[in-house]
């Protein structure tokens, strides 16, 4: 099969003779590329990201699967959902070849496993209402494919992100996106333009689905789980930028509102109690903007 993301890049043709400077140069000008790649395919991904909302909606779970660097994307794409949105940590999931510890140390052979990704969702009981996102740069990762495949089997909306066009994914997946970044600078490194890539898609995935879920008022992160003192200072200015009150009585209300700047928003606002908030929030689907009209 001809795979682009495989091929040999004539403009870093002798790279390993080029200058430091060169080399970068070299590389940013690649990397240029990337955003205009992922914007061809903006109609695919609005198409997952309506699924997801779909799904999130009914219960489902967004889930990554992927292999090598593109498993890696996805546990961090995953694992910056709670946090940032206050998701349950089994709302989006991130599965990638060979287990955890493939994060950090290349599993050899894992990605070749076709079963292991079938068995890989069944262990976390996989159902028609999730959505499942596969991961591969050269768009034939058989782990990958073995996963899809048992999640269409089953009839669970299956989304492919890869940088190939006629690769076997976009056959296997109800929706394919595939942002086509052209051939690496190092031949064959896919951790490079088709990993930024892939990392861009997952942005838009996660971000344009919380947002349909009423996550963000303004382009303000009001669900934000404030764990630590860094994200306490978050929430803190979130409510000050939302409210224009001062600091002190953002900090009163974070803790009336029992840390959720959300409620505290529509407490400041509406000029009612946290169980008032709270309701008036549920009665709207979760959306400030909606409280507020």
């Amino acid at each position: 099969m001809n795979l682009i993301t495989e091929k040999s890049n004539i403009k870093s043709i002798g790279i390993d003779r080029k200058t430091i400077s060169d080399i970068l140069q070299i590389m940013n000008d690649e990397d240029k590329l990337v955003a205009y790649a992922v914007e061809k395919e903006l109609p695919n991904i609005e198409k997952a990201v309506k699924e997801i909302i779909k799904s999130f909606k009914k219960g489902g779970r967004l889930i990554y699967i992927g292999a090598g660097t593109s498993g890696r994307l996805g546990i961090l794409d995953a694992s910056e959902c709670p946090p940032t949105f206050s998701t349950d940590h089994d709302q989006v999931i991130g599965i990638i070849a060979g287990g955890l510890e493939a994060m950090t140390v290349a599993i050899e052979g894992a990605e070749d496993d076709v079963e292991a990704g079938k068995d890989d969702l069944q262990n976390i009981d996989l159902t028609e209402k999730d959505v499942v996102v596969g991961l591969t740069a050269n768009g034939n990762t058989p782990y990958v494919l073995g996963a899809l495949e048992y999640a269409n089997s089953i009839g669970t909306t299956t989304v492919g992100v890869t940088c190939n066009e006629d690769s076997k994914i976009t056959k296997v997946a109800n929706i394919a996106i595939t942002p086509v970044v052209g051939p690496e600078v190092i031949a064959g490194s896919t951790r490079l333009k088709a990993g930024t890539a892939q990392k861009m898609v997952l942005n838009m995935l996660s971000t344009a689905s919380m947002i349909g879920l009423g996550k963000v008022y303004n382009n303000l992160m009001v669900d934000v789980n404030p764990t630590n003192s860094k994200l306490i200072d978050r929430a803190t200015r979130i409510i000050m930028e939302a409210t224009r009150v001062e600091r002190k009585e953002a900090e009163r209300y974070l803790e009336l509102s029992k840390n959720k700047p959300k409620v505290a928003i529509v407490m400041i606002k509406k000029n009612c109690s946290y169980e008032e908030a709270v309701q008036l929030l549920e009665e709207h689907g979760g959306y400030v903007y909606k409280v507020l009209e």
